[in-house]
């Protein structure tokens, strides 16, 4: 975290007449947030660095922007734009993964050191609207977007494993293109369908249309991005916003367009897994809970085990062939789709276990014999993303720079865009009461 800044301080020094760093808010533990801005341009772009914690990839990646456009004058003065980078929206959130951040980059290593927080700790949210933001770092967001009214948005995020892929609220023509031709060119794979857009426009290969946002429970909001955010809240600017995923771990399946050969098959599989997995770990939780009265700050790390075991029956049921909602029917999937589904899944049972590993470690000794199951489940469930599904390391220089590509990409497309009327305000918008997509 701090290098961050000292980098972005020391680009500043280099290049006073292009370049600007200046506090922008603070953090709920009073880690000051730092937007660097490059050009002078009258149009403005909003890059926005580390919004979930375990995601640390666009910090780096908004230091690699800052350099493209100060040797690129095309991005600036040639689009009378200027660029506007905030370092990390999540600066606490940061911190506490960095244990993991200098390595060895491995399954385990990661996941027994993983954090996010719960989802209303999360700020690019907005649970209760953006007039009832509650966190520091939201208000901050919030208060950025209104000052500089961007044309264009870009929310860096990282998958752990997977494949890259962008949403969107407004369709940009030929990014899907330019996006393959990047992913190509550096051995990245595209996710085509992951689990969250299943419902969505698919506007071509990895690409999707974020739908407009709708009030919703917080099992809808955790498994679907179709709530109020600020990823939505400049459309009343005409802001174009794209979300940019960039995966740590690589796997080829998630970008195989071919039918599955047994599709309900697969499915019963991946729902009867999430399940004995979810049940595995409640009975573990129920276990320690008593013992972890001592630990500190335990609250902020059981808050994220419950949302994702919350949501985990849900989404079982939403993919098991036998048990989904007969009028809200699963799409047609292709292998990419599957492969998403077994990686969501196992994702959701290694972030809990690693939460739960965490909290056990903190408990010391009267919660010491719960370690070696917990161990036993982290190293199965990695070594099945591992050598299952094939998750492979994607070095940090080759993530950054696929990121980066793929944000100039959606920015050079954003600004030769027609701008569209604005719709926030309108009669029904953002004022449908939404339910998780398994349950409508």
């Amino acid at each position: 975290m701090d290098e961050l800044a000292d980098k972005a301080a020391a680009l500043v020094a280099r290049r006073p007449r292009h370049a600007r760093l200046r506090r922008v808010g603070t953090s709920r533990a009073g880690a000051p947030l730092w937007l660097l801005s490059v050009g002078h341009g009258s149009r403005q772009a909003l890059v926005v660095a580390g919004p979930h914690a375990n995601e640390p990839v666009g910090g780096a990646t908004a230091l690699r922007l800052a350099e493209r456009v100060l040797a690129d004058p095309s991005l600036t003065e040639g689009a009378d734009a200027t660029w506007n980078l905030l370092l990390c929206l999540d600066p606490d959130g940061l911190r506490r993964n960095e244990d993991w951040l200098s390595g060895p980059y491995t399954l385990g290593h990661y996941f027994r050191h993983f954090f996010r927080p719960g989802f209303l700790e999360q700020p690019e949210w907005l649970p209760d609207g953006a007039a009832a933001a509650v966190l520091p770092e939201t208000r901050t967001l919030l208060a950025l977007q209104d000052e500089l009214k961007p044309f264009f948005q870009a929310s860096l995020h990282g998958v752990d494993v997977g494949g890259g892929f962008v949403e969107l609220t407004h369709d940009l023509p030929g990014l899907a293109d330019r996006m393959a031709g990047i992913a190509r060119r550096l051995g990245v794979p595209r996710e085509l369908g992951p689990y969250d857009t299943l419902y969505w426009p698919v506007l071509g290969p990895a690409v999707h249309l974020i739908p407009p946002p709708q009030r919703g429970d917080l099992a809808a909001a955790i498994t679907e991005a179709a709530v109020e955010s600020t990823w939505y809240h400049p459309h009343r600017y005409g802001t174009v916003t794209a979300i940019v995923e960039a995966p740590m771990w690589g796997v080829a399946a998630v970008e195989d367009g071919s039918p599955p050969a047994d599709r309900d098959a697969v499915l019963r599989t991946i729902s009867r897994t999430l399940r004995h997995d979810a049940r595995t770990l409640e009975l573990l939780l129920a276990r320690i809970r008593p013992l972890l009265a001592a630990v500190p700050d335990a609250a902020r790390l059981l808050a994220p085990v419950g949302d994702y075991l919350l949501v985990c029956p849900g989404l079982a049921d939403a993919w098991d062939p036998d048990r989904g909602v007969q009028d809200r029917p699963l799409p047609p999937l292709m292998t990419a789709h599957l492969a998403a589904l077994r990686i969501a899944g196992r994702r959701l049972a290694l972030r809990t276990a690693g939460l739960l590993h965490q909290l056990v470690t903190g408990a010391g000794a009267v919660a010491a014999g719960a370690l070696p199951e917990l161990d036993r489940l982290i190293d199965a469930w990695c070594a099945d993303y591992r050598d299952g599904c094939g998750a492979r390391w994607i070095p940090v220089a080759r993530q950054v720079e696929y990121q980066a590509r793929v944000v100039l990409a959606a920015f050079e497309l954003a600004a030769h865009r027609a701008p569209e009327g604005a719709r926030s305000g309108e009669p029904g918008w953002c004022s449908g009461t939404a339910v998780p997509m398994h349950q409508e």
